[in-house]
This record gives C-alpha cells, structure tokens and sequence, in this order.
C-alpha cells in the first residue's frame, strides 16, 4: 500500500532545490550539478523507502538534472548559433530564478489576502443615497398627496399603533421572601407562641409562595436543630417548637 502526503518545506522540486543551495550556501548561477543531483536522488529514494507515493513533478525535475550531469560530461560542448559554449544549466538557472522570485512574493500575498479576507465590504454611501432618492421621489408623491392617501397612512399607524398596545408583556416580580428571612420569621413567632401549628403559620402567609417558603424554612430548621415537630392525627397537620439551648447542649454531648 501506498499513500500520499505533502511536505509543508517542499511543495514542489524547486522548492528543494532552492533548500539545497541556500543550505550549502552555493552560487545559483553556478551550481555543482553533480552534487544538487545525487542530493536530489538520494531525497527521492529516502521518500521512496518510506513508501511515498513521488510526485511526477519530483520525477520529471530528477530526469532534468541527470541529463544536464550527461551533457556536462561528455566531451563535446553544445554551442549556440555565435559559437559560443552553451551552459546545460542555464534554463534550469532560469527556471530557479523566477520560481524564487514568485515565491518571495507568496508570503506577502498570503498576508495581504488575510487581512482582506478580515475586512467587510463597504458600500458607496454617496451613491446608495442617490439611488434611494431617485427610487422614491419625495417631491412628487407631496404633489399626488390628496386626503384618501392620508387616511390610508392614518390608518396604518393606528393599526400599529393598537397592536403594539396588545403584545402580551411579562412582568417579572420577585418575591419578598427568602428562606432566612422567613426562618426569622418562624423564630420570631415561636417567641410569642411556644407551640405553633402549620395551619396557623399558613394564616400568616395565606398564598402558595408564601407557604412554600414557610415550609422549606421549617425543614432547614429541623436541620439546624433548632426547632422540632410533633405530627398530629392522621397526618393533616403538625406542630414545630423551639427547641431550648440547654436541651441542644444535652443533646450534642458524646455518649
């Protein structure tokens, strides 16, 4: 099995090439063909042993610089139409120089199109007002104007007018209880009678919120062991006492 995967440093076989020089600190415009090819090669056969799939432009780039290693070789010079000895690597010099040249470019594109991509468009406010002014001419419809248009507006902002009267509003009230403030309250109560029923508590507060906070002051109160109750027959009613400080010392000693 084989898979493909794409190096972030060398996208392309230029952009290894260019690795190459810069690493070696050579002349691009003399390059030591011998060299950059056998580095090349030996990269290729590396990303082959690790069952890399190689690109056909990685390929295509290898074959180029071993027939510019042949052609330095032999030892026949090519020469142009002045008789002039032809360098091998000269296109592939050219080749470098413009794909480094595009490339030092990228990254400055690459930054300005972030910025652009971070930017809303803006219209042309100038001309967005001209175009609404000439959709709607307010110079002529005041000279259509006449008292059926006027009624139809009156009408319109009175229909408005009465629904928004008639949206449903939520009114959030809060409650002025809080369960320490009505264990105070109990405690208080307490005072005055030492023995009070349920019945008699909910005749205080006689709503639902207000029993219910009455209720859980009660039971946050036998938790801190500072009243108690007594049930009644069958369970309809019970009573709560004060439970005195001498009796909650006795109670809490170890046995």
């Amino acid at each position: 099995m084989s898979f493909e995967i794409k190096l972030p440093l060398f996208e392309g076989p230029f952009d290894l090439l260019l690795f190459f020089i810069q690493r070696d600190e050579l002349d691009i415009h003399d390059i030591p063909i011998n060299t950059i090819t056998s580095e090349f090669l030996d990269y290729l056969h590396h990303l082959e042993k690790m069952n890399v799939e190689v690109a056909s432009e990685f390929i295509l780039v290898a074959a180029t610089l071993m027939r510019i290693k042949a052609k330095m070789l032999l030892p026949r010079p090519v020469l142009d139409e002045s008789g002039n000895e032809v360098d091998p690597r000269e296109e592939l010099v050219r080749h470098l120089l413009e794909y480094k040249k595009y490339k030092s470019v990228i990254e400055e594109l690459s930054l300005m199109e972030g910025d652009r991509l971070q930017k809303e468009t803006r219209g042309n406010i100038s001309k967005e007002l001209r175009k609404l002014a000439e959709s709607s001419n307010v110079e002529s419809e005041l000279q259509d104007l006449d008292l059926y248009k006027l009624l139809k507006v009156y009408q319109r902002v009175i229909s408005r007018f009465e629904y928004d009267q008639q949206k449903p509003r939520h009114q959030v009230v809060q409650y002025p209880y809080s369960i320490a403030i009505q264990r105070e309250f109990i405690l208080d109560k307490l005072i005055d009678s030492p023995r009070l029923s349920f019945l008699e508590l909910m005749e205080f507060e006689p709503n639902k919120i207000g029993v219910i906070f009455n209720f859980l002051s009660i039971l946050d109160l036998l938790q801190m062991r500072e009243i108690t109750m007594h049930l009644g027959e069958g369970f309809n009613n019970f009573w709560i006492e004060k439970i005195e400080d001498d009796l909650v010392e006795i109670s809490n000693q170890p046995r």
